[in-house]
């Protein structure tokens, strides 16, 4: 599978993975988020955090929105999720 932006994406995810090293499993999701904020900063990846986006549904945009956990280089979406 090829990547959009393979350069920006191993950037993000090498800092998700320093974060997975240091802290390990088991923390709430909000930890991971603000870890990871703090090792974006450090990296100098550029990021919104919670960011609102619209949602549109056959060319409306819908009242409720999508709030993602980060916006990274204005064009790619991260999740996080902690199990």
């Amino acid at each position: 599978m090829e990547l959009l932006y393979k350069e920006l994406t191993q950037e993000i995810i090498a800092a998700c993975m320093e974060v997975h090293i240091i802290i390990g499993c088991g923390c709430l999701e909000a930890v991971y988020a603000e870890a990871l904020e703090r090792e974006f900063s450090l990296r100098g990846i550029e990021y919104q955090r919670e960011k609102e986006l619209p949602v549109l549904y056959k060319d409306l945009k819908l009242q409720k929105t999508y709030k993602v956990d980060f916006v990274c280089y204005g064009k790619i979406i991260l999740e996080l999720k902690a199990s």
